[in-house]
């Protein structure tokens, strides 16, 4: 039995592996603020550490003694305002775990970073992995900027500070519970037959259960230094969306929407941020729904024994959830507020 620390251990993902971590006997520790719901982790025998990740302190106590940390802690946003409350998370968040694990000599740490970190491809002939050349400066996307600067903090610091660390770099994770997430309410409109329209970019599915037994593999089986894609399935948007749609009995989408639309639309919303008002999207917005978002899963199916499920599953599970939750009839009729 470990005594293991989980940031971010509330959050979808996090609430997953701290359950599969007690489950298999560890002793964890989930930090969480003092002003976390802590509704996914409602029943489950785990110990609670109070601290952030932009506190350093709060993390040198909470890091004693621990054998391994999963740093999955961070901030998704795509608007300019949020920029900078994503670089103090997501940059700052992991400069302060790196130091913590160094000071307080934590033998492990599995940091999830994401595919975002890794890059984008423009057309549906890319297909990115771990040695791809990071191609999207020039966009300068503020959620997929911070998550790469985090991620060159950790390999740094196993290079010259002798720090032992993995990186794990997950698509888009579907399974029971995500419908909960800021991020998904367009998928969950989908699902409810709200959302006639889909864009021309690509995304990639995996099953939430695939990616957590990825993470423990990783800590015990995973290489120093080295980044692990954890992927399932290439899909397109508009195949993702029927899937959802379908699977949930809804109508699928028909209307595309096309890419000059909304980039036009993103430059709008920006433009309205600056005077403190709500735009429709942002102009990061309309370049993550039009880029492709495809991977290759081969190497963490080769070095951690990653074995992810169709598409179809992990959407499925999704549904399911959803359903279970009253969220499609509850919301039939509705205007969509509660989205």
């Amino acid at each position: 039995m470990a005594k293991v620390v989980v940031t971010g251990a509330n959050g979808f993902v996090g609430s997953w592996l701290v359950r599969e971590l007690v489950q298999q006997g560890h002793e964890v520790h989930a930090l969480i603020r003092k002003s976390s719901d802590l509704s996914e982790l409602s029943g489950v025998n785990c110990h609670f550490a109070y601290g952030d990740v932009t506190d350093l302190k709060s993390l040198e106590l909470s890091f004693q003694n621990v054998e391994v940390v999963f740093h999955l802690a961070g901030l998704i946003a795509y608007r300019k305002i949020d920029r900078e409350k994503m670089e103090k998370v997501n940059v700052g968040g992991t400069k302060n775990v790196i130091e913590a694990c160094l000071s307080q000599k934590v033998p492990r740490l599995v940091y999830m970073s994401s595919v975002v970190a890794i890059g984008a491809g423009f057309s549906e002939k890319e297909i990115l992995n771990e040695n791809s050349k990071f191609n999207i400066h020039h966009l300068n996307l503020g959620y997929f900027e911070t998550k790469f600067q985090a991620e060159q903090l950790v390999l740094q610091a196993v290079k010259e500070r002798g720090l032992n660390a993995v990186i794990l770099n997950p698509s888009t994770i579907y399974g029971a519970g995500d419908a909960r997430k800021g991020s998904r309410k367009t998928q969950l409109r989908v699902a409810q037959g709200k959302f006639p329209f889909y864009t021309s970019g690509g995304v990639n599915v995996v099953n939430v259960e695939a990616v957590i037994s990825a993470v423990i593999s990783a800590w015990k089986n995973g290489k120093s230094g080295e980044r692990y894609i954890l992927s399932g399935e290439n899909l397109t948007i508009k195949e993702l969306f029927s899937l959802i749609a379908q699977t949930a009995g809804a109508h699928s989408p028909t209307k595309k929407l096309p890419d000059f639309f909304l980039h036009a639309l993103g430059t709008l919303g920006d433009w309205m941020d600056d005077f403190g008002l709500k735009g429709p999207i942002s102009r990061e917005n309309a370049w993550t729904s039009t880029l492709y978002h495809w991977f290759d899963n081969a190497k963490a199916k080769k070095e951690l024994g990653f074995n992810p499920k169709s598409a179809r599953y992990s959407i499925g599970k999704s549904v399911d959830w959803i359903r279970e939750q009253g969220l499609l009839k509850e919301n039939k009729s509705s205007n969509g507020s509660k989205v």
